[in-house]
């Protein structure tokens, strides 16, 4: 019930990066369940410090995308039949833009058999959405479609900046950040109180969640701030009583 790694590529790490975190993470291989085998490699750049985000200007939506992929046995037209689903879903709210999710048939580097699909789309202030689903044995590749289809439309409808996947995921971010960040949202999450809650306790970050009252807000729009807490430099005392900075 997590996101798919394409989700962690597409729309976590861009926005980490807003932060200062810079991360490569090369997928060498799909793995799906119950089989698994699944293989990821992340390489981190240590970071001194983390720098606040102000996300609270959603813009419009300005690119549609995605891909809907079948693996191992399954035949290739699932994925065209999930990708055409999805995008008749989507033509019924958003009829300007051009869709384009591509429909693939994974061999060399997936393990096991599945299906599934994820739609991202991007705002023209840099905000990502996205929409995702698994096929599961019994269940029409066309409802597959239409499931992450209606996904990134429900986050998107709220106007704000994240979805309800982000939203959870950017506040340990924002508690360890130096200076106020804001982020807007949709409806608020329990996963989004409970990192909030648990953030608190472990660091003197403070937040305050309150509803956003401008023109393009509706009673589902928030606004999440949050004072992050500043890390101490690190010292220790010599003989003579001098303060040095700890390597």
């Amino acid at each position: 019930m997590a996101p798919q790694i394409d989700y962690t590529l597409k729309v976590f790490k861009p926005i980490l990066e807003r932060f200062g975190v810079q991360f490569d993470c090369d997928l060498r291989m799909r793995g799906y369940y119950p089989k698994g085998g699944g293989e990821v490699v992340v390489k981190v750049n240590p970071v001194k410090e983390l720098s606040p985000i102000n996300m609270t200007d959603r813009g419009t939506i300005t690119k549609i995308y995605g891909r809907a992929f079948v693996a191992g046995v399954l035949p290739f037209k699932l994925a065209k039949d999930m990708s055409a689903a999805a995008v008749r879903t989507i033509r019924k709210e958003i009829k300007d833009l051009y869709i384009n999710i591509q429909s693939l048939q994974e061999k060399d580097k997936a393990c096991g058999n599945g299906n599934g699909i994820i739609i991202i789309a991007e705002s023209s202030t840099g905000c990502i959405f996205a929409g995702s689903s698994l096929g599961k044995k019994g269940v029409y590749a066309d409802k597959v479609g239409i499931e992450a289809a209606e996904m990134l439309l429900r986050n998107i409808r709220h106007n704000g900046c994240v979805d309800e996947f982000l939203q959870d995921q950017l506040i340990v971010f924002m508690a360890l950040a130096n200076g106020t960040s804001r982020m807007r949202t949709g409806p608020i999450t329990l996963h989004t109180q409970t990192a909030i809650h648990v953030a608190e306790q472990l660091t003197k970050a403070k937040f305050a969640i309150h509803r956003a009252d401008d023109e393009h807000a509706n009673n589902d729009t928030y606004i999440v701030e949050c004072q992050g807490v500043v890390p101490p430099t690190p010292t220790c005392e010599l003989a003579f009583g001098a303060p040095t900075e700890v390597m």
